[in-house]
């Protein structure tokens, strides 16, 4: 009988594992870089630029990449702005930092690892003086940017930004997903059967109480989150990241140069009153505009007043 049951774990093990693969090929073949991949000490980083003008580097999201910017809104920048995006280590076609990779692993890279590896590449492309953007996630990693490299870089701009420690947890998702076991486990469980359906509606639900745009879940390439390598990235790094703002939050008042935060109100996923209402007072030169009843993907939904705060801290940053 115990024979059997081995038999039967190691056979299901081989399926999940063959289903995942086989769904990860597709997803890579579907959505294949559009940018160039730049090795910086061995850890590929997945770079586009596009554009020309003061440099503005976007930094995405959680579970995201930096599709999320090239769906409708780097087209509107690059006629002013050498726009550089990158997909942050783990998602899209960035790889993980090794430290944090492998599928038993629970660390993840934390904002200033992840600032530190987009520099690198950033100079690689001879990126100067920035202006810096990070929507949600990406928020902490501007910060973190802004705070590794303050007389390099022009101004911040955060939406939608995590920047304060909050109360309560995650969720059980994330307490599962974030753990050796649920990494090792539950992760290739996700990834080989989660349906689509479920997927389009988690997107959904990012964009509440606003509509997903049309064709948007088509072009970020949903299928890049799923994979085994970019969950795990993804989970860990947001179960690990309360610890690292709070180690932020005392050093904002030497963040001396323009910063522009733009935030919803009616975002549930970084709530404004936790977040950048708070943030905006610790931070020398900040500027908050708030867009009453906007839920989390203001870059979207209300794209014109995103456009108009980056402009702004152009100005401010003296360099329009």
């Amino acid at each position: 009988m115990l024979l059997i049951l081995t038999l039967v774990a190691v056979g299901l093990v081989i399926v999940v594992q063959w289903r995942a693969s086989a769904r990860e090929a597709a997803a890579n073949a579907a959505y294949p870089p559009i940018g160039e991949l730049i090795d910086i000490d061995g850890v590929k980083v997945h770079a586009k630029v596009q554009g020309s003008g003061p440099d503005l580097v976007l930094i995405h999201g959680a579970s995201g990449n930096m599709r999320d910017f090239t769906f409708d809104m780097v087209d509107q920048l690059s006629d002013r702005y050498r726009v550089i995006l990158f997909d942050r280590p783990g998602l899209g076609w960035t790889d993980n930092l090794p430290q944090h990779a492998g599928a038993w692993n629970a660390t993840a890279a934390t904002p200033h690892e992840q600032a530190a590896l987009l520099q690198k590449a950033a100079d690689r492309l001879g990126v100067s003086n920035p202006i810096v953007l990070g929507h949600s996630y990406g928020g902490a990693v501007a910060l973190a940017w802004g705070l590794s490299r303050p007389d390099d870089t022009a101004a911040l701009v955060l939406v939608s930004a995590v920047s304060e420690p909050w109360e309560g947890d995650l969720g059980w998702q994330y307490k599962i997903t974030g753990s050796a076991f649920g990494s090792g486990i539950v992760i290739p469980l996700v990834t080989a059967f989660v349906p689509q359906g479920f997927v389009r509606a988690s997107v959904g639900a990012i964009f509440a109480p606003q509509h997903t745009p049309d064709g948007y879940s088509d072009h970020i390439g949903t299928g890049l989150s799923l994979r085994r390598m970019s969950m795990r990235a993804n989970a860990q790094q947001v179960n690990t990241l309360l610890p690292e703002i709070k180690k932020m939050v005392p050093k904002y008042d030497t963040l001396t140069m323009p910063v522009e935060l733009i935030h919803g109100t009616a975002d549930t996923i970084v709530p404004l009153d936790v977040h950048a209402a708070i943030a905006t007072p610790q931070l020398p030169d900040a500027v908050l505009t708030t867009l009453p009843g906007i839920g989390h993907m203001p870059q979207h939904v209300t794209q014109p007043d995103v456009i108009a705060v980056i402009d702004r801290a152009a100005t401010r940053a003296g360099l329009r």
